[in-house]
C-alpha cells in the first residue's frame, strides 16, 4: 500500500533553518497533491503548505508564507520543505499527506483533499 516517510526534523534555535523530507512509495497515480501539515499540542491539525504535481499550483500558510517553501523532486516521488528563519511557534508534529489521485488541479489546505499521510517527523524550536 502507499507510504509517506518523512525525514529531516529536529531541535533547533530560532532563526535557523531545516528541509523536510517526503518518500512516497506504492503511488499509483501521475497527477495529485501532496503537503505538509503540522500538529501543534493545544491546536488543530492545519495545512502548511501543499503542491499540485507538474504545475505551479502552490499553496502556502500565511503563518510561515517568506520563510517556508514547498518543493518536489522531478521523480514527483519526492517532496521537500524547507523551513528558514524558524520560529518557536513552528514547533510541531509535520506529516507528509498525499492526496489519492487527481483533485482538479486544486492543492489547498482542506485536509478532505488527503488520503494518504506519513507518520510525522519532530521540529522543535526553542
Amino acid at each position: 500500500h502507499v507510504q509517506l516517510v518523512e525525514s529531516g526534523g529536529g531541535s533547533v534555535q530560532a532563526g535557523e533553518s531545516l528541509r523536510l523530507t517526503c518518500e512516497i512509495s506504492l503511488y499509483i497515480y501521475s497527477s495529485y497533491c501532496m503537503g505538509w501539515f503540522r500538529q501543534t499540542p493545544g491546536k488543530e491539525r492545519a495545512a502548511v503548505a501543499a503542491h499540485y504535481t507538474g504545475t505551479a499550483t502552490t499553496y502556502v500558510a500565511d503563518s510561515v508564507k517568506g520563510r517556508f517553501t514547498i518543493s518536489q523532486d522531478s521523480n514527483k516521488r519526492t517532496l521537500y520543505l524547507q523551513m528558514n528563519s524558524l520560529k518557536p511557534e513552528d514547533t510541531g508534529m509535520y506529516s507528509c499527506v498525499a492526496s489519492a489521485g487527481s483533485t482538479g488541479g486544486y492543492c489547498g489546505p482542506d485536509a478532505s483533499l488527503y488520503k494518504y499521510s506519513g507518520r510525522g517527523t519532530q521540529v522543535t524550536v526553542s
